[in-house]
């Protein structure tokens, strides 16, 4: 059964003047929430046809997507790509399912839930990997077409609450249609697949890796071999698997000498954590039996709390997290989600402190930045507001891009009765979810009632610019000499 999550249904956030300033709710957090689209991707779990649907979701989590990282700095090394350059989405879904492309590495919930070791997932990390080097993007004009920028609206800092919306409102979202047709481009051959095991493979050992982990991998799934395509995974699916090429890489990886090296004891816990939390976020009934109370090691406390959380037990959640807290007072990602759930059920003035200390110990976060600013700016408090907005832009400073800090801004400007501000805030918003009617009225709206020549001016008319202005928009522009594109 797919994981239940929560759905808020969209409405327009107006200001003070009755006028629609985000095509997308506030819904009651944003710091945890992921992007969950009508726009049901075709996937198949496990037996079931492929005609079987699941809503797909975009999830921002730092502390997963710094694990994630760790797992494939390495590999990405020794492939002569720098990691920095690489961006590493998570993918809400069951399914099992993996891809990389240029600047993009993605992994779906499914596939990391059923990744036993660490060594396991950088098996695939490495098969992917060796694809991309070697250029076996199969169907490359349909990957072109569908473009390898992902729709990222950056929903703050945790995972699956989901805000989902009508047809209508994801219609205008077309990043995510380009996102998920990217998925649906990629495709490999027989051929392709095993080149990518034997190259996957030297990668593994250049990084000083065990390739046990992509055999083992492989070898667990063996049985998708025998179903008809429309009742395997998405991953086998695109990336077909045989018997003879199994036994052929695990002849492969046995012969490196760094077959038998074990994962590391800090690989493996951060591994235990990626997964406690996920299990906490996705199933949470699932993960109260899975992770017993007579477990006392971090992780299963951590689904243990988390789980709790998601099933509206949130003092429970918080005993939980203050314990732990006792343990690692140093650890911003259980301040993150204490400040979180006190935010959630309406305690913002609770959350403020926790939210800060997690902004403290991890500076370099933004998301973390987001989640700060957004508990301020909802302070009956103006100098608080204002200290949200500048938290806010400093987030921005390092995720231009993310759509959620633009929302918030928005809300705070208007809040602070800047309207011009707050309407160039939501052309933002607009801009990076790929709605370009919005983002271009919006921006049109800001021009008005910002001051000609500003830097905020001159970027309302750069959005206009660059979002399919109409013929009238363009001889309005082109009347006070703004039709040249500037850089920001």
């Amino acid at each position: 059964m797919a994981p239940r999550l929560r759905h808020y249904i969209p409405v327009g956030l107006r200001g003070r003047s009755g006028e629609e300033l985000s095509m997308v709710s506030p819904a009651r957090s944003v710091s945890r929430l992921a992007m969950s689209f009508v726009l049901a991707a075709t996937v198949a779990f496990g037996a079931k046809p492929a005609a079987a649907q699941e809503s797909l979701s975009l999830i921002r989590d730092t502390e997963i997507e710094e694990i994630l990282a760790k797992d494939s700095e390495p590999i990405l090394r020794a492939a002569g790509i720098d990691p920095r350059n690489v961006e590493i989405i998570i993918v809400g879904s069951k399914e099992l399912n993996a891809f990389a492309a240029p600047r993009v590495m993605g992994f779906n919930t499914g596939l990391i839930l059923e990744a036993d070791t660490p060594n396991e997932l950088q098996g695939v990390i490495a098969h992917e990997v060796s694809h991309l080097a070697a250029g076996h993007s199969a169907r490359r004009d349909e990957m072109n077409r569908a473009g390898m920028r992902p729709f990222l609206l950056t929903m703050g800092l945790g995972v699956l609450a989901a805000l989902a919306g009508s047809p209508e409102a994801g219609a205008g979202l077309v990043g995510s249609a380009g996102y998920f047709g990217t998925l649906g481009a990629l495709g490999y051959s027989r051929e392709q697949e095993s080149r990518a095991d034997q190259a996957g493979a030297t990668l593994l050992d250049k990084a000083g890796l065990s390739g046990k982990g992509l055999a083992d991998f492989f070898d667990n799934f063996r049985y998708q071999e025998v179903f008809d395509e429309a009742r395997r995974f998405a991953y086998f699916r695109s990336h077909p698997i045989s018997s003879d090429r199994i036994e052929a890489l695990r002849r492969r990886v046995e012969s490196q000498p760094n077959y038998d090296k074990p994962d590391t004891p800090e690989s493996l816990a951060a591994h235990a954590i990626m997964k406690a939390k996920l299990d906490g976020f996705l199933n949470p009934q699932v993960a109260i039996t899975k992770y017993s109370e007579t477990d006392a090691s971090y992780p299963a406390r951590y689904a243990r709390a988390i789980a709790y959380y998601q099933l509206r037990e949130p003092d429970r959640a918080i005993r939980l997290i203050d314990a732990m807290l006792q343990e690692q007072p140093d650890n911003p990602y259980l301040w993150e989600l204490k400040g979180q759930i006190l935010f959630e059920f309406a305690r913002t003035e609770e959350a403020e402190e926790p939210q800060r200390r997690s902004v403290a110990l991890k500076p370099d976060a933004p998301l973390l930045r987001v989640n700060l600013g957004q508990t301020l700016i909802a302070l009956p408090d103006k100098a608080k507001v204002e200290e949200g907005v500048a938290e806010l832009r400093k987030a921005l400073t390092q995720e231009e891009d993310n759509a959620v800090a633009w929302r918030l801004l928005a809300e705070a400007y208007d809040k602070l009765g800047q309207d011009g501000m707050a309407r160039l805030a939501t052309a933002e918003f607009n801009f990076w979810v790929g709605d370009q009617r919005q983002a271009r009225v919006f921006a049109m709206r800001a021009r008005e009632k910002l001051e000609r020549g500003t830097p905020e001016w001159r970027r309302a008319t750069d959005i206009v610019l660059v979002s399919e202005p109409s013929r009238d928009e363009l001889r309005e522009l082109a009347r006070e000499g703004s039709t040249t594109r500037r850089s920001r």
